[in-house]
């Protein structure tokens, strides 16, 4: 439902946007500076925050992506993306010239702790909380009130922006991106500067894979499966090498 007086309107929009970005910016923080483990309980409790806030400002299920109307297409949306990004990382993998991109310390974990992130901390800790809150609220929020371009954009470039602290290091941590850019100052400038926008290009990837599927869980399998099979391909392949 939209409101008849378009300054209600707009105020509404602003109220609630503000609102979910003192959120974000809160968690943000939190997972970069507080003690470990600290995404995996916000994340749930935040997503569901999130979605109660959002319902009292009048979006409905659909507008969240969460209709059960769009359930099975999202599921057949989400078994083809994750198979899709399973045979790029296996190509990847066994690729000389691309294999440097997955050799990251922080994923060089034993299999089990590997695991573990992979299917617990990453979708419970990561992609829960991100999926809710940029493919799902902000979505539906600007979506609702400036339609469906303008929600893509302002959700993608938020997205990329929530990636500038879990960024800082990445130039030291990733061997390809450290050797490409370097690891002085400018280097690890260039290495955030660059997560920003290749997380805003992919948050546009995501809103239309939510857009066509009209469900979240099409979104949230691509986004699992980028993060949780990178890091367990980063895991066998340190696993491997180490022997």
């Amino acid at each position: 439902m939209s409101d008849r007086n378009p300054l209600l309107s707009r105020r509404r929009l602003l109220l609630v946007l503000g609102a979910v970005l003192t959120i974000l910016v809160a968690v943000n923080v939190a997972n970069k500076f507080g003690p470990p483990g600290t995404g995996l309980v916000a994340g749930p409790l935040v997503a569901l925050l999130l979605i109660v806030l959002a319902r009292r400002a009048g979006l409905s299920w659909h507008d969240l992506g969460l209709s059960r109307r769009t359930l099975i297409p999202g599921l057949r949306y989400a078994l083809g993306a994750v198979a899709v990004v399973a045979v790029v990382y296996a190509i990847g993998a066994a690729i000389p010239l691309t294999r440097p991109a997955f050799q990251d310390v922080r994923h060089h974990l034993h299999l089990g702790a590997a695991l573990l992130t992979a299917l617990v901390v990453v979708p419970l800790g990561t992609v829960l909380l991100e999926e809710v809150a940029f493919r799902g609220v902000l979505l539906g929020l600007v979506n609702r009130h400036r339609g469906a371009a303008w929600a893509s954009i302002v959700s993608s470039v938020l997205f990329g922006l929530w990636h500038i602290l879990p960024s800082l290091r990445l130039a030291e941590a990733n061997q390809a991106i450290g050797g490409a850019l370097g690891t002085d100052t400018t280097g690890q400038v260039l290495a955030v500067v660059a997560a920003v926008a290749f997380t805003a290009v992919a948050g546009l990837l995501l809103c239309e894979l939510r857009r066509r599927s009209g469900s979240l869980i099409a979104a949230a399998a691509l986004h699992w499966a980028t993060n949780g099979l990178g890091l367990l391909m980063t895991a066998a392949l340190a696993t491997l090498i180490g022997t």
